[in-house]
């Protein structure tokens, strides 16, 4: 049955501006606004990146109401690669790696500067994930054991400063759980099983498109796999502990795994947004179960 407001949700922008502005067009009039996070860090392809234009777009919209948005892994990434733990250390490493991955943010606001540490908090006002009147929102996975772990500390959802070390470290039920929502589940194959990924490296762990609802064997579930192929045709066995998205569950929305090729649903209630090289966007109008024309494609860089 639709709802009074349409919802416009908003997969990852990555400081690209011109997505943005192209993306909120789309918005039909009055319809609330939901970002998936992953605002901040520009890769390659953006023609023009502004951190800073973008994350002021969306904390305005924020500030007046007319948007929500969960955080992404590129803005926890953020609050730790600016942040020290007791010892003076970064809780995210400022290697080559990350310093390439987090390049535009860094142009804009330095390297742990009162800048940077003032727009990283901004971060923490985000929450986890989003339930919004029968629409769920998350930036990589929805697991309802990770969020009850998270909730049974932090009921709202929201980080707090006080929790980001922790988290950095992944050794604790909590941390590991945060992990989960915003980076989504990735298991060991089979013993003797493995792949080399788009990059030449040897992988023996993959991801899981946990949305797929009919997906059943390794290479119906596995992502960013080169030649799935060479996956194994049997099932993925329960001790895995993946948990594939219900066809009777409420719709849920994420963004986060680089899809290629034009935006489809790949199942009937849970469906990944984010296709950096045909952007879209999904007009949610109270729907139990998601339409295909609820996708609709934007410009951007």
């Amino acid at each position: 049955m639709p709802c009074l407001t349409q919802t416009l949700v908003i997969p990852d922008l990555h400081a690209d501006p011109e997505r943005l502005e192209a993306s909120l067009r789309a918005a039909p009039s009055g319809a609330r606004i939901a970002f998936l996070g992953d605002f901040i860090d520009a890769g390659r392809t953006v023609a023009r990146p502004d951190d800073v234009a973008v994350l002021d777009r969306v904390m305005a919209l924020m500030d007046t109401g007319a948007a929500v948005g969960v955080m992404g892994n590129h803005e926890l990434n953020a609050l730790l690669f600016h942040r020290q733990d007791a010892e003076g250390m970064p809780l995210r490493p400022r290697d080559a790696k990350n310093r390439a991955q987090h390049r535009s943010f860094c142009a804009s606001f330095g390297i742990g500067t009162p800048e940077a540490l003032d727009r990283t908090a901004w971060f923490l006002t985000l929450p986890l994930w989003l339930d919004l009147d029968g629409l769920r929102l998350v930036h990589a996975c929805w697991d309802p054991g990770a969020i009850a772990t998270i909730a049974a500390r932090r009921p709202d959802g929201r980080l707090l400063e006080d929790d980001l070390e922790e988290v950095a470290a992944k050794q604790t039920a909590f941390a590991r759980a945060v992990d989960l929502l915003l980076s989504g589940p990735e298991i060991p194959l089979p013993p003797g099983v493995g792949f080399h990924d788009a990059a030449g490296h040897y992988r023996d762990r993959v991801r899981i498109a946990w949305w797929r609802a009919d997906a059943r064997t390794w290479r119906e579930a596995a992502l960013s796999v080169p030649e799935p192929e060479l996956l194994p045709e049997a099932e993925i066995d329960q001790e895995r502990g993946v948990a594939f998205y219900g066809s009777d569950e409420p719709p849920v929305l994420v963004g986060h795994y680089k899809m290629q090729g034009p935006p489809r649903l790949e199942g009937p209630t849970a469906a990944c947004l984010d296709y950096p090289g045909t952007p879209c966007v999904y007009r949610w109008m109270g729907e139990r179960r998601l339409r295909p024309d609820g996708l609709e494609g934007v410009g951007g860089s």
